[in-house]
């Protein structure tokens, strides 16, 4: 009767989420207005709290008649219940300390394996969705059509991402489920809502604006991870943090033409970078801290994260009919399996190097990628780098050699273990 509740809620809600939709769609009021974003934010959650909602009601009533303590779990019903929702009561503790010491030769190497598949995959993957969203594909008829729907690419990147981890899970027999699965439905829904309001963010501030607000997101992950995992920061770990988001802004503020770096970001622009950088910052301290309390891999976080991404993103667009006709062009359909691909790798090095590194170091690489896809384009199209903007990239790469060398010293000087 439970589940038969949390299905009567969920087509409910559902049936609300098409009535909300359907009027804001017809109202030109709603939809014209600057902070339009707030209302289409809303009918997002709405969406989402389709399979969030049921699922939140179910997680309640088992731990209020202590399911997992009167029952056993050798039941079908009780196996895949523990594997959701797992022990009522359980919380993250502080992040684990007990991480494996390793050579600085080995760890280098890793690490720059790390950095260098990251590179690949999103200059692949950034490439692709440009080339998606604004090229005009010739159909066989002789007309034009331009792609628009990202939350349709999305779906299709995590849904290839899901398929391709549970399928090398099930070949490695490995366990599909080592911590509960509603541990991931946190960093989940931070991850779709950071990538819609990334989006959303280029309707009212530019390019390099938003470039910008991400070179400077090491400060806030450390402080989420403060706030998630209890993680204590040397002071290095703090200095060369401000270092890297001092640099970044010098390189950015010298590597662009004062029109666009100077446009005005309105309100609803910093509200939504704003939002970005909350979520972001939680959805890899959450990981993070996942991965220290669980003996849970790379490809676990990939599978069930993509799972609920899938599902929160295909709840709040249920009413969209996807662009079919594309599909059957050919280069399309060859751009979107290249694209999917690539954001699969780019994933599962995310969660390599956030398991092996932590979400700090994960965030300097990708601070890093932006540092470098940038010095790239300025040699490819030959845009000028000012003073500044060069004085920028060696504060960069300075800082985070000094957070190296103040790493590899301060282990030296620690006591080995009995």
């Amino acid at each position: 009767m439970v589940v038969l509740m949390c299905f009567v809620v969920m087509l409910l809600i559902s049936h609300m989420y098409h009535l909300l939709i359907d009027a804001y769609e017809q109202s030109a009021t709603l939809s014209d207005i600057e902070y339009s974003w707030f209302f289409r934010l809303l009918l997002n959650l709405v969406g989402y709290s389709t399979v969030l909602l049921p699922m939140f009601l179910l997680y309640k009533y088992l731990e209020k008649i202590n399911y997992f303590d009167k029952l056993s779990n050798t039941s079908y019903t009780g196996r895949v219940l523990f594997a959701c929702f797992g022990d009522p009561g359980e919380r993250l503790p502080e992040a684990s300390k007990a991480r494996k010491e390793e050579g600085s030769a080995r760890e280098g190497a890793e690490l720059a394996f790390c950095f260098t598949g990251l590179m690949a995959a999103y200059l692949v993957w950034g490439l692709l969705q440009e080339k998606i969203m604004t090229q005009n594909y010739v159909m066989s008829d002789g007309s034009t059509q331009r792609f628009s729907d990202s939350q349709f690419l999305v779906f299709v990147n995590r849904l290839t991402a899901l398929c391709v981890a549970g399928a090398r899970l099930l070949c490695s027999r490995a366990p599909l489920a080592p911590a509960p699965l509603y541990k991931f439905s946190y960093c989940a829904l931070t991850n779709v809502l950071s990538a819609w309001c990334q989006y959303e963010a280029l309707k009212y501030v530019s390019f390099p604006t938003q470039v910008l607000s991400k070179s400077c997101k090491v400060i806030p992950v450390m402080l989420m991870g403060k706030l998630i995992s209890r993680n204590k920061y040397e002071l290095y770990e703090y200095v060369t943090a401000v270092l890297i988001s001092v640099g970044m802004v010098l390189f950015m503020f010298g590597s662009h033409d004062d029109q666009a770096v100077s446009s005005a970001v309105t309100l609803s622009g910093a509200a939504l970078l704003s939002l970005y950088m909350v979520c972001d910052s939680f959805t890899s301290s959450w990981q993070g801290a996942v991965f220290a309390r669980y003996q849970c891999g790379a490809l676990h976080m990939l599978c069930a994260v993509n799972a609920f991404s899938c599902a929160l993103t295909a709840a709040a667009h249920a009413h969209h009919a996807p662009p079919l006709s594309l599909l059957h062009h050919p280069v399309f359909a060859a751009d979107c399996i290249v694209l999917s691909v690539s954001s699969a790798v780019g994933q599962l090095l995310i969660y390599r190097t956030i398991a092996r590194f932590g979400a700090v170091v994960f965030t300097i690489i990708m601070t890093l990628r932006q540092a470098v896809s940038i010095l790239l384009s300025c040699a490819v199209y030959g845009h000028a780098v000012s003073a500044g903007g060069a004085l920028g990239v060696l504060l960069v790469f300075a800082a985070v050699s000094l957070r190296i060398y103040c790493r590899q010293r301060l282990r030296r000087r620690r006591p080995a273990p009995a």
